[in-house]
């Protein structure tokens, strides 16, 4: 453990029960937002492609009619 983490940890445990949940929320949030971040840079690309791929013409299109047709069909 460095220096810095270790006087981090001495002054975060000075602090009241309820600041120091606080600051562990915000220390495990921090953990999750890079890999958050990935994901939703993976959605736009995947978007992205997908618009491309549907502009060329290359995919498959269905009627809105024929896709609540199908729902009705499949609902019990």
């Amino acid at each position: 453990m460095t220096t810095l983490l270790k006087e981090i940890e001495q002054k975060a445990r000075t602090l009241s029960t309820d600041e120091r949940a606080e600051l562990a929320e915000a220390l495990l949030e921090s953990l999750r937002e890079p890999p958050l971040a990935e994901i939703e840079a993976a959605w736009d690309r995947e978007i992205e492609e997908r618009v491309t791929a549907y502009e060329r013409g290359e995919l498959p299109t269905i009627s809105a009619e024929d896709v609540f047709a199908e729902a009705r069909h499949l609902a019990p």
